[in-house]
Parts: structure tokens; sequence; C-alpha cells
């Protein structure tokens, strides 16, 4: 594997799976794998999760690593070509880039989407740029549309936990008080339909993800509705993905938070958040700190899929 952007690149699912099954047995079973290989981590956005786990991963395969903080490490860069660099950038991610690159053996990158222009956002404009340009093996820690590292972690966690062959996924929308992007559940969306799971989507109207990315779930706008049955609840919030909507805040409806009532119709399911969570506001303190929570054991895998994508690099180099 060259390149990590999507669940399309992981290959076949249940090699994978096994993987990181035999990786969270022994998590330094190839730690001699990235001797003297260096993984630069870059981050235009904050990470407790991505950046701990994912160098976690580095220091179980070998690893050396450098973390680059864009915004508190670096000279201001500018993304845009064409324009007159006069004002606060000093340096141009088209020179960065393959500087970068001249560094290390590996890069991963974690830029969120900035809802100035979807077509920017949704053409993954600055991880694609890492990928042209770097010389290097690319994996996504997070993009604009799409944060396959956790999804991965979420499928690891589902198939740790499941009871039946084809569980009934449930990912729902809850509301949040600032526009959150749609990357998280574009990924787990794609990830749950191509493990072959029975997907449902709820949401209110308005919030509808993009369909190359929800292809295989079906969609149902009354939540209520959508958790009877369920096996597994995921909560996310995220904002309004149409063109002529992109990026607003269209509704506020507390009663989408989960809680007891929710999961009550539900057929014991586990609940799950990719974290940071506001309380109160997806989910409630009972259900999150319940006994059928996966929130810390999702974020525990997120080393273990960390740990299997960089050996994938690793060994193709």
């Amino acid at each position: 594997m060259r390149h990590f952007t999507g669940v399309q690149d992981i290959g076949d699912l249940q090699e994978a799976l096994r993987q990181a099954l035999e990786i969270k047995n022994d998590r330094f079973k190839y730690v001699g794998l990235g001797r003297n290989k260096t993984l630069l981590m870059v981050f235009f956005n904050s990470s407790l999760r991505t950046r701990l786990s994912t160098q976690k991963a580095a220091m179980n395969l070998g690893m050396n690593v450098i973390v680059l903080d864009v915004n508190q490490g670096a000279w201001k860069l500018e993304t845009e070509r064409g324009v007159v660099m006069d004002g606060d950038k000093s340096e141009h991610l088209l020179e960065a880039i393959p500087v970068m690159g001249c560094y290390c053996d590996v890069i991963g990158v974690r830029s969120f989407a900035r809802f100035e222009s979807r077509k920017d956002d949704y053409e993954e404009k600055i991880l694609n740029q890492f990928i042209k340009y770097s010389g290097r093996p690319v994996f996504s820690m997070e993009a604009a549309t799409g944060h396959p590292l956790q999804s991965f972690a979420d499928w690891i966690t589902i198939e740790e936990h499941k009871t039946v062959v084809r569980p009934k996924v449930v990912m729902s929308w809850a509301p949040h008080p600032k526009s959150l992007p749609q990357a998280v559940p574009n990924s787990f969306a794609q990830w749950m339909v191509a493990a072959g799971y029975d997907v449902v989507i709820t949401h209110p109207h308005g919030y509808e993800l993009d369909t190359k990315f929800t292809a295989g779930a079906r969609i149902e706008y009354d939540q209520m509705k959508a958790f009877e049955g369920a096996d597994f609840v995921y909560g996310k919030n995220w904002s309004a993905a149409s063109p002529e909507h992109y990026g607003q805040i269209l509704n506020t409806d507390r009663t989408w938070t989960i809680g007891e009532r929710q999961m009550s119709v539900t057929n014991n399911a586990y609940f799950m958040h990719c974290l940071p969570v506001r309380r109160n506001m997806i989910v409630t303190d009972d259900v999150i700190e319940g006994p059928r929570s996966l929130v810390i054991p999702e974020a525990a895998n997120r080393e273990i899929s960390a740990t299997v994508v960089l050996k994938m690099i690793l060994e193709s180099l």
C-alpha cells in the first residue's frame, strides 16, 4: 500500500482484520520493520487520540517520529496558487511539502475541512498536494472529507463485540454548538457498508451526506424508528454537506441527543463515538458512562489501526 486515504486502499478487509488482531496480541511483533525509517506527522489541526495513537503505532514498528504542528512550530503556509504573498504567510506549501519529504520516509497529514469552498474541501486539496509533491507515501490522519484511521478502529471494535454476523449499525446525527466536518460520518458509512453490515443513517432533513460516501446505507429521518433493534449506535454531529448549505448549522433540536429514551428501543446496543464528545449535547452522561459504552475501547484501537496501516506502507517501501 503506497497511500492510505480510505477503505479502498486497505485491500482485503478480512486480511486487515487478521493483521489487526495479530498486532493487538503482540504490538511489537514487527518492531524491526521501521528501523532507521522516519515518520513525519504534519498537523494543520488539533489532535489528541490521532497524535498519541499514531506516534505510538510508529514506535511499535521501531520508527523515528517527527511531529510538526503547522500552527505552532512553522512559518504560516500559503496553500493557493497565483496569490501575491504580501500578507502574513511566509512560505508556500508547494515548497514546504518537498522539503518535508527530504527528512522522512512516510508522511501523515491532518487537515480538516475549512468550509470556505466545498469544491476545495471535497477535492482534498491539501492532502492531495502532499501525495503529489512530497515523493513519499502519505496517509490521512483526518482530511476534509474522511477519517479512515478512525473508521478502521471503529470497525475493529465492532468486530470484537458483535454477536451476529451482520449487526445493525446505526449512525445518528446529534446536535452540536459548532459546525463540524463530515469526515468522520463519511468514513464511518463507507467502512460499515464495506464490512457488509446493516447500516442505517438517521438525521434531520437537510443533513444528507454525499451519496458517494453513503451508498449502500439506508437513510431514516425518524431517529426512534432507526434505533429499533440496533446492535451498535454511533453518535456524531456534522454540518450540512449540500452545496447550498455547506458547513451550516440547520438544526439544534436537543431531542436528537442520544439518551436512554433512544437506547431503550435498541437490541441492548453498544454506544460508540470517535471523541472528543460534547456531553449532554451528543450523548447523555448515563449512556456514555454506561456498561455498553465502547468509546474507550475504540479509542484504544486507534493504535491498532494506525499500526496496521503503517506496517502495510513500510512493507511497500
